[in-house]
């Protein structure tokens, strides 16, 4: 197994031998404004660039969207994959959604477990802020609520877990007790709308998860790049967690 850090939340992972493009968020440096509804929404993002070129990130067996939202996808990612090329999502609603844009191979992933090519991949839930403050919100700015992490389960691998955008949670708890993950990747720049909501794990929810998966490793991701961030690697690093990792972007970990 392999996870390769693009830049925030875009990640491409290597799982039996199949390479997955997950939230291929491709645009270039301050190419779109901040969050209307988020801090710092005078800050223009990506704040930085992609490392390295688009068709290197894109040459991959699949891609995972985890939810449909303009930091986790965009109009250079859609233009830059190929068609034919399995698609998964956490919803019909966003299967209708990238069907639209031409994908032709489009497929919802499952929480009871979606086959692909000897990999089981397994829809765990998530809560994108908390449900009563933030869903409101992201109705009224015309934003979808829900997301998706996802399970990668082999008989040749150790098992991942991409919890995807989420906070500290009891869904995240439960999904953590029924996989039992070697390897966890977190969304963790604590990124935070104008009520003050963090919509991602912070350092108070990096503390938790580090406490609570004591013997997985965890990868702290989606770090330096969206506007409305309130966590930085260097936060997470100086918190000296035994067990977390924070990496660049364009590092490799291998496990």
């Amino acid at each position: 197994m392999q996870i390769h850090q693009i830049r925030s939340a875009t990640i491409i992972v290597t799982y039996n031998n199949k390479r997955f493009l997950i939230d291929p968020w491709l645009m270039p440096k301050d190419y779109m404004p901040g969050f209307d509804v988020g801090l710092n929404s005078n800050v223009r993002q990506p704040r930085v660039e992609l490392p390295i070129s688009i068709e290197k990130i894109v040459d991959v067996d699949a891609v995972i969207l985890t939810h449909y939202h303009p930091d986790h996808w965009d109009e250079f990612a859609a233009k830059a994959i190929n068609k034919n090329i399995p698609f998964f999502v956490q919803s019909d609603i966003d299967k209708e959604l990238i069907e639209n844009l031409g994908f032709k191979d489009v497929r919802v992933i499952n929480a009871n477990g979606t086959d692909f090519e000897g990999i089981k991949l397994y829809k765990t839930n998530c809560q994108h802020g908390k449900r009563e403050t933030v869903k409101p919100l992201c109705l009224k700015a015309g934003l979808p609520y829900d997301s998706m992490g996802i399970v990668f389960k082999s008989e040749n691998e150790k098992t991942l877990y991409v919890a995807g955008d989420t906070i500290w949670c009891e869904e995240v708890k439960e999904a953590l007790d029924k996989y039992n993950p070697d390897v966890i990747v977190t969304n963790s720049c604590g990124a935070t709308v104008i009520n003050g909501e963090r919509l991602i794990m912070n350092l108070d929810d990096m503390k938790e998860i580090s406490s609570y998966s004591k013997n997985s490793t965890i990868i702290a991701s989606h770090m330096d790049t969206v506007s409305h961030l309130t966590v930085t690697r260097d936060d997470i690093k100086n918190l000296k967690l035994n067990n977390v990792l924070v990496p660049d972007d364009n590092e490799i970990l291998a496990f």
